[in-house]
């Protein structure tokens, strides 16, 4: 019987349409040095920004690696896996990261509010990968959690840690001031 593994991510990139980065994130060290990923970063966009990867995920295999890639406005987002990943797989990472940014900056995917928001796009990826292991895929839980809005939402007052509670009100108090 063949060896069982969990599906690898090896890199997570957001680019600009000039191939600038955006949010990068590497997981494994198939690229040993920074100039060896600006390399594979240029080479990636010149092979796909011809594509029409807008409506829907496009999947490609480049240098050895699957590439699951879709552009939206003025960013390229790209997932990448070793050439025996499932490309369903990192097509559902690819869909979760971008849906959750989408989310996050309520449907305004651009270079500029990606940028004034980097720190939610980073927990985003933070949320969906650890260490080339896959999380979460699920764009809502995601959101949820890069917005701090989980499954404590609703706890009682007596069962919320100090920030939590502190947080809920300072949210009632300003409620109250908009009023």
């Amino acid at each position: 019987m063949g060896e069982v593994s969990a599906p690898l991510i090896k890199n997570i990139l957001l680019l600009d349409s000039e191939g600038k980065r955006v949010a990068v994130k590497y997981y494994s060290d198939d690229w040993p040095t920074l100039a060896a990923k600006l390399n594979f970063e240029k080479s990636l966009l010149s092979k796909t920004q011809r594509a029409n990867a807008r409506a829907e995920a496009e999947i490609g295999i480049f240098d050895g690696f699957i590439v699951v890639y879709k552009f939206i406005a003025d960013l390229h987002f790209y997932v990448t896996g070793g050439e025996d990943e499932n490309e369903l797989i990192l097509s559902t990472v690819l869909t979760a990261f971008f849906e959750a940014v989408s989310h996050l900056l309520r449907g305004n995917v651009e270079k500029k509010t990606v940028l004034e928001n980097l720190d939610l796009v980073l927990l985003c990826l933070d949320e969906l990968v650890d260490g080339g292991v896959i999380l979460e895929t699920e764009p809502t839980v995601i959101a949820n959690r890069v917005a701090m809005r989980g499954a404590d939402a609703d706890l009682p007052l007596s069962e919320q840690t100090i920030s939590q509670a502190l947080a809920t009100a300072k949210d009632h108090l300003a409620r109250s001031l908009l009023k």
